[in-house]
C-alpha cells in the first residue's frame, strides 16, 4: 500500500504560487501604509491525483494550509488561508484582514533597491485507498519577487 500511496504523492503537480500585493509590485511600496499580500487564487486550492498498482488505487489530495511570508526587512508573516486581495471598498489607508505587512524602512540600502519577498505555502497530503490512509504533511513550494519600498515626505510651507 505504501508503494502506491508514494506513487500518487509523487504525481501530485503542485502550483508554485502567484505573489499578489496591493500596491502592485511595480509600483513603489510606501513605508507606514500597509502591503496586502495574497496568493492568487488559481494557485491555492485542493490538487488531487491517483495511483493504480497491481488493482490497488490509491488517491491523494494536497490542500494548502498556510503561507509564510519572508518580507526581506527580517520580518515574517504567517496568513492561514491565500490572503485577500485589495478592493477599494476597504479604503487606501486599511489594512488587510488576514495578510499583510508595514513596512518600516526603506528598500534603498538593499540589493537592486529592493526587497525580495518569499511566500512558501505549506501543503498537507491525505491518501486514501483500498480502506487504508495516512497523511503526509508540510509539502512546500515557493515563490519570490522583489519589491521596492520608498519613504514619502511631506513639506507645509506657511
Amino acid at each position: 500500500m505504501a508503494e502506491v500511496a508514494q506513487a500518487a504523492v509523487e504525481q501530485l503537480r503542485l502550483p508554485r504560487p502567484v505573489i499578489r500585493t496591493s500596491p502592485a509590485a511595480d509600483f513603489t511600496q510606501v513605508v507606514h501604509v500597509p502591503t496586502w499580500m495574497w496568493v492568487q487564487s488559481s494557485s491555492w486550492g485542493p490538487v488531487s491525483e491517483s495511483a493504480s498498482v497491481d488493482g490497488v488505487t490509491v488517491t491523494a489530495t494536497a490542500r494548502p494550509r498556510k503561507a509564510v511570508w519572508s518580507m526581506g526587512d527580517g520580518a515574517s508573516v504567517v496568513c492561514h488561508g491565500p490572503g485577500t486581495p485589495y478592493s477599494a471598498r476597504f479604503g487606501a489607508h486599511s489594512s488587510s484582514p488576514d495578510c499583510g505587512h508595514t513596512y518600516r524602512r526603506a528598500s534603498f540600502s538593499e540589493p537592486g533597491g529592493k526587497y525580495r519577498v518569499r511566500v512558501r505555502v505549506v501543503w498537507d497530503v491525505t491518501w486514501r485507498g483500498a480502506g487504508d490512509s495516512g497523511v503526509v504533511p508540510g509539502i512546500a513550494m515557493t515563490a519570490e519577487q522583489s519589491l521596492s519600498v520608498d519613504e514619502v515626505q511631506a513639506v507645509v510651507t506657511a
